[in-house]
């Protein structure tokens, strides 16, 4: 049955913005049926895509460098290169998403440790799967995610954190400082977006040049650095 061409044209609109706003993921744990679990769990979503999925740090690693996903789940516990070393290579790759690492372990160690080098959150495997992927939306649009049952150890650390160096705000633009602001305040990509009125991979590039500048490893560490010093 023919449309009008008007009609038409407002349901094309509808399945590309619908594709153009999928976040990517790519999955980085040695167990297969784990992968498989969350691969199926991410597909009745209709905005989520797993592009990649990765048994081993270093497979993951050349994954992230080839897919730049929009997220990255990636497992604790690995063997070879465990997720912390992987952690700490794949901040060394020129990537835009968030990296949240995805674990059965609630230790204290595990979770600061993550959180110190990099990681944009901290998942227990044991959530329900709306929750999961209600935080998986969550961290692909830029905010910060953690298990309800690790919020006190999230506290501590930040409560005993100090600046490891100085840092200089001065050298962000005014843009950047704008922006360092609403990440204190937990907003994501897009809402910094839309209150700035610029595009959302405009607010990427900037926060991907402000943790540059103050030589932070992610947003997380940022917005600790920037409630620290009073900002």
């Amino acid at each position: 049955m023919r449309c009008h061409w008007v009609i038409c044209r407002r349901r094309l609109f509808r399945k590309t913005r619908v594709k153009e706003e999928k976040a990517t993921i790519l999955l980085i744990d040695d167990h297969p049926m784990l992968r498989n679990g969350v691969k199926q769990l991410i597909e009745l979503d209709e905005r989520l895509q797993v592009v990649g999925e990765a048994s081993d740090g270093a497979q993951g690693v050349m994954l992230a460098e080839q897919h730049d996903p929009d997220l990255i789940l990636l497992d604790l516990n690995m063997p070879g290169m465990n997720g912390l070393d992987t952690l700490l290579q794949l901040r060394t790759v020129d990537l835009s998403g968030r990296i949240v690492v995805f674990s059965v372990s609630n230790h204290e160690d595990d979770v600061v440790n993550a959180l110190k080098r990099g990681a944009d959150g901290y998942l227990l495997k044991d959530m329900e799967p709306e929750a999961l992927l209600k935080a998986l939306h969550q961290a692909a649009a830029g905010q910060m995610v953690l298990s309800e049952k690790l919020t006190n150890v999230l506290v501590t650390s930040l409560r005993e954190a100090r600046p490891a160096e100085a840092r200089d705000i001065e050298q962000l633009t005014r843009r950047e400082r704008d922006i360092l602001k609403l990440i204190t305040l937990g907003m994501t990509n897009k809402a910094i977006a839309r209150k700035l009125s610029i595009t959302e991979s405009t607010v990427k590039v900037h926060v991907k040049h402000l943790l540059k500048k103050m030589k932070l490893k992610s947003r997380v560490e940022a917005a600790v650095w920037a409630l620290q010093n009073g900002y």
